[in-house]
């Protein structure tokens, strides 16, 4: 299984949904590997690993197969990231082939892409809808609980659809504690565009769970998605709120 995991925007929870479905996925038995295309806004990785891999590896544990494309410094998309450091990045083939050498290793192959849909990956443009396609993934989408959210988490679907991605499923990537309409609002709402899509709706992580230690993280990831069972997590609803 590919998931490709992308956000609605940059921000919105990415790396703590990809460590929460790999906590999850090991609880359940299944070995699993994580490859980041592109890390910007982080130096290379040194003694301490850092970066999005690395708290993927802090929360989620040592058992996850860590593996990344490239590496650069600025904050920036990784386009211009490249061009500010005069480096290359990698190509989309070589994206591709190493997705194809983790699924070759594991049960489980989660890929996290950089900022959204569309942001562009290669110098040629390709994005990680362009990658998930290739290497016969399925998307998962993280969206925000607050205003904005309907608008962009629809488009973000749209997106991926007139492409030929198919969507696994969208989570709210932080649910606040003192939720109020607005978000129980979104929540629902994107309940019914998931179920009139066909795509799961996958929940919503708790605000501040990234900041948990790996035991605290682990024990709660498998309950975030209901248990992992058979290819997909089936998420039991609320996090936060029961009616999530």
């Amino acid at each position: 299984m590919i998931l490709v995991i992308t956000g609605t925007d940059t921000g919105v929870g990415k790396t703590v949904v990809t460590a929460a479905l790999a906590a999850a996925h090991l609880a359940a038995g299944r070995t699993v590997a994580v490859y980041k295309p592109v890390q910007t806004g982080e130096p290379p990785a040194g003694e301490r690993r850092g970066g999005d891999t690395g708290e993927v590896e802090r929360l989620a544990g040592a058992g996850v197969v860590l593996a990344e494309g490239a590496r650069f410094a600025e904050p920036m998309a990784p386009i211009a990231a490249a061009v500010a450091e005069g480096r290359g990045l990698p190509g989309f083939e070589e994206h591709v082939a190493a997705i194809g050498r983790l699924r070759a290793r594991a049960d489980v192959v989660l890929v996290e892409g950089a900022g959204g849909l569309l942001v562009r990956l290669t110098a040629a443009g390709h994005t990680i809808a362009d990658v998930c396609r290739a290497a016969d993934g399925r998307l998962v989408v993280v969206a925000r609980a607050g205003l904005g959210t309907l608008n962009h988490t629809e488009l973000t679907l749209e997106a991926a659809a007139a492409r030929g991605v198919p969507a696994a499923g969208v989570v709210l990537g932080a649910w606040p504690a003192d939720a109020g309409p607005i978000e129980e609002s979104n929540a629902d709402t994107l309940r019914r565009v998931c179920a009139a899509a066909g795509v799961g709706w996958w929940g919503a992580l708790p605000e501040g769970s990234g900041a948990w230690d790996a035991d605290r993280f682990g024990a709660a990831a498998v309950g975030w998605f209901g248990g992992v069972r058979g290819r997909d997590p089936v998420p039991a609803g609320a996090v936060a709120q029961p009616n999530v």
